[in-house]
C-alpha cells in the first residue's frame, strides 16, 4: 500500500505544479446612456455599436489583461465610438473585466433634442373609405417614431433612419401588412414626420356583381344596380390581403349603403352582401323583405298536348305574386297570371302557411271559376323542389319536381291526370 499512496501523493504534486489556464473573456455586452435624452431603439442600435467595437479589442483575451490594460482599452473606446458619434460626446467609458464583461458608456447630449414628434400621414391611391379603415389599422404608429426620437438631439437624427425603418416593418407587418410605407424626417425641436403609404401586389384588378332576391323581382334591383356597383367599385385597387382582412366589415358597410335607401327602408328590405377576394374578385349581393313578397315569373310548357283541361294557346303564362306577411310563418297573396297568346288575364286570392322543414301548405281561390285550388311544396334541397296542387274546378291534381338551373331560370317535370311534360320556368 505504501508503494501506491506514494505514486498518487506524487503525481498530485506534478500536476499541482502545471499552471492552470487562465480565464478570458467569452462576450462583451455594453450599456449606453445619456441624462433624459437617450430613445430606446437609439440606445440599442448604440449598445450594437459599441459592443462590435469593444468585442474586436477584448474577446478572447485574458482577464487579468484586460484589468491590466483597463485604461488604455477604457481610450481606445472613447476615442473610437465619440468619432462616429453625431449629436452626443461620449464623456465616460467604464470597462468591467470578466467571462461576461460590461462595456458602460455614458454621453452628453448637444444643446437642441426633440421635444415632439408630430406624424402626418398620407394614404396614395385609395377613396375615402378604404383610407379611413388604413388609418384606424394604423392607429399608432406615431409611437414608433416617439420612441426612436423623443428627447434625441436633432443633430443625431441620422441614427434613427435604419432604426426607424426596421421598427415601421415590424408595425406594418403586425398592423398592416398589405402596405408598405416610407417617410420623411424634419429634424427640429419640434420634430414633423411626413408618413407615405403604399399599396402591395397583388391587388384587387376587377369587381363581378351579382344582385339577387328571393322575395322582390331580380329585375328591380336593376334600378340601384348603379349603387352597389359605385360601392364595390372602391375595392379596385386595393391589396386583395386587405379586403380579405377587412372582408365583413366591407359587406357590412355595402349592404348598408343599399339598406338607407328610401325605397329599400320603405320595403322593409334587408341585403347581405358576401365577397369572394381575389385579383378578380366575386360579389354577391342579396336583397330581401321580410314583411312582403314580390316575384315576377313566366313559364313556357314544352310537349304539353291539348286536352280537355288545357287549350295549346295556354303553354306560355306570365304570373305576378303580390303578398304580404301576417308574421313569420303566414302569407296572403294576390296572383295575376296573362296568357300572352290570347292577352287572356286571370286571378287568385291566396294563403300559405310555412311549416319549417322547406314545407309550405297553401290554399288559393279561383276568381274566374270561382273555385279553390289547395297545394303543398317540399324542399328537397337547395336545387330541389317537389310541389302537388290539386284544382276543384276540373278535379285535376298536378305533380311537379323542380330542379333550379340558376338563380333566373329551373325546369320542371310536370304530371297530372292526363298527361306528362317539361317546363321552363323564368324568374325575373
Amino acid at each position: 500500500m505504501k508503494p501506491a499512496i506514494a505514486a498518487v501523493i506524487a503525481i498530485l504534486v506534478i500536476l499541482s505544479a502545471i499552471p492552470a489556464e487562465a480565464a478570458k473573456v467569452d462576450k462583451v455586452v455594453a450599456v449606453t446612456t445619456a441624462h433624459d435624452s437617450l430613445p430606446p431603439l437609439v440606445a440599442e442600435r448604440m449598445n450594437h455599436s459599441v459592443a462590435a467595437i469593444a468585442s474586436q479589442l477584448l474577446e478572447g483575451k485574458e482577464i487579468a489583461a484586460v484589468q491590466a490594460g483597463n485604461a488604455s482599452y477604457t481610450a481606445l473606446i472613447h476615442e473610437v465610438f465619440d468619432k462616429v458619434l453625431v449629436g452626443y460626446t461620449v464623456k465616460q467609458v467604464r470597462i468591467q473585466p470578466a467571462v461576461e464583461t460590461k462595456v458602460e458608456v455614458e454621453l452628453l447630449p448637444w444643446s437642441e433634442v426633440i421635444q415632439s414628434v408630430q406624424v402626418e400621414t398620407s394614404v396614395e391611391g385609395m377613396p375615402p373609405r378604404i383610407e379611413n379603415m388604413v388609418r384606424q389599422d394604423l392607429t399608432g404608429v406615431e409611437r414608433v417614431f416617439e420612441d426612436a426620437m423623443m428627447g434625441l438631439p436633432t443633430a443625431a437624427a441620422d441614427w434613427t433612419n435604419g432604426v426607424l425603418k426596421q421598427h415601421l416593418n415590424a408595425y406594418l407587418e403586425q398592423h398592416l401588412p398589405e402596405f408598405r410605407a416610407d417617410f420623411d424626417v424634419n429634424p427640429e425641436p419640434h420634430t414633423q414626420v411626413k408618413l407615405m403609404v403604399y399599396p402591395r401586389l397583388p391587388v384587387v384588378r376587377t369587381v363581378d356583381l351579382s344582385m339577387r332576391s328571393d322575395t322582390v323581382p331580380n329585375s328591380a334591383l336593376l334600378a340601384r344596380r348603379d349603387v352597389m356597383q359605385a360601392q364595390v367599385d372602391e375595392i379596385v385597387g386595393v391589396p386583395v390581403g386587405f379586403v380579405r382582412r377587412h372582408r365583413q366589415e366591407l359587406e357590412q358597410a355595402f349592404a348598408q349603403g343599399l339598406d338607407n335607401r328610401q325605397d329599400f327602408r320603405a320595403l322593409s328590405m334587408q341585403t347581405k352582401v358576401a365577397i369572394e377576394p381575389a385579383e378578380r374578385t366575386q360579389v354577391m349581393s342579396r336583397s330581401d323583405t321580410s314583411r312582403y313578397r314580390l316575384r315576377l315569373s313566366g313559364w313556357l310548357d314544352i310537349g304539353r298536348k291539348e286536352k280537355a283541361s288545357h287549350k295549346h294557346d295556354e303553354n306560355l303564362l306570365l304570373r305576378l305574386h303580390a303578398g304580404q306577411m301576417l308574421g313569420s310563418k303566414d302569407e296572403i297573396f294576390v296572383l295575376a297570371d296573362l296568357l300572352p297568346e290570347k292577352m287572356k288575364w286571370n286571378w287568385q286570392l291566396g294563403w300559405q302557411h310555412d311549416l319549417r322543414g322547406g314545407r309550405l301548405v297553401g290554399l288559393r281561390y279561383d276568381m274566374r271559376k270561382h273555385k279553390l285550388i289547395y297545394d303543398i311544396r317540399q324542399q328537397l334541397a337547395p336545387r330541389w323542389l317537389l310541389r302537388y296542387e290539386y284544382r276543384t274546378a276540373d278535379n285535376m291534381g298536378e305533380a311537379a319536381l323542380r330542379y333550379r338551373l340558376h338563380d333566373f331560370v329551373s325546369l320542371e317535370y310536370v304530371l297530372d291526370n292526363e298527361q306528362n311534360w317539361l317546363r321552363l320556368i323564368g324568374n325575373f
